[in-house]
């Protein structure tokens, strides 16, 4: 039952959290795996092996070693990511090992290929070592379009990806540091509108300081905020100068150490209640609440608060508390409070642009294209406080993402496709990405896909209605000629009985008349 004040109790959210997990008991091994090898190429009959094998593959492959671009032409590597992770940090379950991260990686594959139209696939790498997996990833590139990193441990995650981006020849992704911020920036980009206050300008409070909060705060810089202005906190408090315990690591931790030296001009020290006190933002991926960030911070902060409460299940706080204390907007990851923050947002637009041209690599003004792009998707609609941020509902953000990502690679020359304008580019990206979820829903509707028990199959996609609708008439067409052949010779032979019928019929009358004419004469 709700509260005295109409709010969901903990029990409630925390079972609604927790039952996505025991539906996913279930549902993972009546699957078996939620991705699959299919193919889109025709087979008419078994010559066709020829043609997609030897011998006939011989005649791409040799075009493909006459110039190796035409790869891009000749196979699906131009939509290929491989999602790629040694299972140190994955989800909140930390160091689980590489077989045990592989629903997850499955389950982001899923994700590009039905928001994006992307072909991503699971590789789980066997090794904590991150020169051991960068020479992986640099190794399997030739067959790969994109590569996405994903949940592995920190410090070493920066390194692997900031050597990885510098020295792979196709794009390297991050998400739990790109993705997430992206996706951040967007909804801060439109908090800010909200509130009517300027980035550069604004006191910035990011808690915790982990992969997410470091790439996070990389990229609002990057954006326009003024470092000195803001604070970072760890578990051990305020990030500053005296900071000698990271001081004594900075080689591994290279953004803690840097961070110390160019945030918190007040040189603050303590912990959030300390930080929090006159910030304009609170920006927190730290520990599950709700009681990790008290009221009574939130209310010592600057009017007009925007306020992130970004851990999962359980935010920081309830969003409910943050607003009663006087934050303006609260956002959350969840999506059953608004103006959720959710990388999902972003990885699949992004790459779908990035693969269409072709891009090199993945740059922060990429990654701030499209979160400007995603932030004008919830704009066009009409920003509320309780409205900052699109919902995976809102289709077009995928397309938009992808154009305005696809656009930015072109204008900074790391595009080797120069020919899309960002109108071609949503019409590209939407047909690829309608193809991809149709096939899914046809699938499910066909029942290739099956329904778990209980569940109705939804009804199949409109251009499948219209092939059908097609095939129906072109039987129907079929079956109409197939009538005419066989009655037509019938038919021609009833046509020259009347005919004959009609001649004897003329010379009979001819006849009548001329002995008619006869007897009159006599």
């Amino acid at each position: 039952m709700p509260d005295a004040q109409g709010q969901p109790t903990v029990e409630e959210l925390k079972a609604k959290a927790y039952q996505p997990m025991e539906e996913a008991a279930k549902l993972h091994p009546f699957y078996r795996g939620k991705i699959e090898t299919t193919l889109k190429c025709c087979i008419r009959d078994f010559n066709d092996f020829g043609i997609w094998y030897t011998p006939g593959v011989s005649k791409p492959c040799l075009e493909i070693k006459d110039d190796p671009e035409k790869v891009y032409e000749h196979t699906n590597k131009w939509n290929t990511v491989a999602v790629i992770s040694d299972g140190t940090r994955v989800l909140g379950m930390g160091d689980i090992g590489p077989k045990a991260g592989m629903p997850v990686m499955e389950g982001k594959s899923l994700l590009y290929k039905y928001l994006g139209g992307v072909d991503g696939f699971p590789l789980m790498v066997d090794t904590k070592d991150p020169d051991k997996f960068i020479e992986f990833v640099k190794l399997v590139q030739p067959g790969l379009g994109g590569v996405n990193l994903e949940d592995i441990a920190q410090p070493k995650c920066f390194r692997i990806l900031d050597t990885l981006r510098a020295e792979c020849e196709i794009p390297v992704w991050h998400d739990d540091q790109q993705g997430t911020a992206c996706v951040t920036l967007a909804g801060l980009i439109n908090a800010l509108k909200v509130v009517d206050k300027k980035i550069d300008a604004v006191r910035i409070t990011f808690i915790g300081s982990g992969a997410a909060n470091v790439a996070i705060s990389r990229l609002i810089f990057a954006y326009g905020a003024t470092p000195a202005l803001c604070t970072v906190v760890d578990s051990k408090g305020i990030l500053n100068k005296k900071r000698g315990d990271i001081e004594a690591v900075k080689d591994e931790w290279v953004d803690k150490w840097k961070y110390c030296q160019i945030t918190n001009e007040e040189q603050r020290e303590g912990g959030i209640a300390e930080a929090l006190r006159g910030a304009d933002v609170c920006i927190a991926l730290s520990k599950q609440g709700p009681d990790t960030i008290a009221k009574d911070w939130i209310r010592a902060m600057a009017s007009d608060a925007i306020v992130f409460l970004c851990a999962n299940p359980i935010p920081e706080m309830w969003p409910w508390d943050a607003k009663e204390a006087g934050a303006a907007i609260v956002a959350t990851g969840r999506s059953d409070f608004e103006n959720q923050v959710n990388n999902s947002l972003g990885f699949p637009g992004i790459f779908r642009g990035t693969l269409d041209v072709r891009a090199k690599t993945i740059t922060d003004e990429m990654c701030i294209a499209a979160a400007e792009e995603l932030a004008k998707v919830a704009a066009d609609k009409g920003l509320r406080p309780d409205y900052i941020m699109p919902t995976m509902d809102d289709w077009e953000v995928f397309p938009r993402e992808a154009a305005a990502v696809a656009k930015k690679a072109i204008e900074q020359g790391i595009a080797l496709r120069t020919d899309l304008t960002y109108e071609k580019e949503i019409a590209e990206a939407t047909a690829i990405i309608s193809r991809a979820r149709d096939q899914v829903q046809d699938a499910m509707a066909i029942g290739y896909i099956p329904m778990p028990e209980g569940d109705r199959a939804p009804a199949p996609s409109k251009a499948a209605m219209k092939a059908a609708a097609r095939g129906a008439g072109d039987y129907a067409g079929e079956m109409a000629d197939k009538a005419i052949d066989t009655l037509q010779p019938a038919a021609e032979r009833v046509s020259e009985l009347a005919q004959k019928t009609a001649d004897m019929a003329a010379e009979l009358v001819k006849k009548a008349a001329e002995r008619a004419r006869k007897d009159d004469k006599a």
